[in-house]
C-alpha cells in the first residue's frame, strides 16, 4: 500500500539505487541515478555565499569507521533526516555534474548511507559511474 512516506522516499534514484543492489552493472539505473538530484547538506560551517552559490558545492566530509572521508548526499528527505537529523540546510545538486566535478583524492561519496540499500563509491567510481557528458 502506497503511503504518503513511501511517495518521499520511492524516488527515481532510490529505485536506482535498489536495482544496483541485483546488477553493480545496471547501465539503466547508474544513468538514472547519474541524472538525479540529491540532497547535498550544506556544512555548518560554510557561510551563506557558499551554501548559496550556483558555482560551487561545500561538501559535508564526515570521517568512516576507520578514517576514510566520505560526502553523505540523500535521495529524499526522509532519507537525510534518517541519519542526520539536525541538518538545517540542503541544497539540490544533479548527481552527474557533482560527479564531473568531483575531487581525484581518496574522498567517497555515499549515497543514503543508513538505509537498506546505500551505494557508497570510491573518488574514481565517482567519475567513472557518474559522471555523465
Amino acid at each position: 500500500m502506497e503511503t504518503p512516506e513511501n511517495r518521499q522516499t520511492d524516488t527515481p534514484a532510490r529505485q536506482a539505487l535498489d536495482a544496483l543492489v541485483d546488477n553493480h552493472e545496471d547501465t539503466m539505473a547508474l544513468n538514472t541515478l547519474a541524472g538525479s538530484e540529491v540532497l547535498v547538506p550544506v556544512p555548518d560551517d560554510a557561510g551563506e555565499e557558499e551554501a548559496t552559490d550556483p558555482g560551487t558545492v561545500a561538501l559535508p566530509v564526515l570521517e568512516q569507521p576507520g578514517g576514510e572521508p566520505m560526502v553523505p548526499v540523500f535521495t529524499s528527505e526522509p532519507a537525510m533526516a534518517e541519519l542526520l537529523p539536525f541538518v538545517g540546510r540542503y541544497r539540490l545538486v544533479p548527481l552527474g555534474a557533482l560527479a564531473a566535478q568531483w575531487p581525484a583524492d581518496d574522498l567517497s561519496l555515499t549515497i543514503d548511507a543508513g538505509s537498506a540499500h546505500p551505494l557508497t563509491l570510491t573518488s574514481e567510481g565517482v567519475r567513472t559511474l557518474l559522471a555523465r557528458p
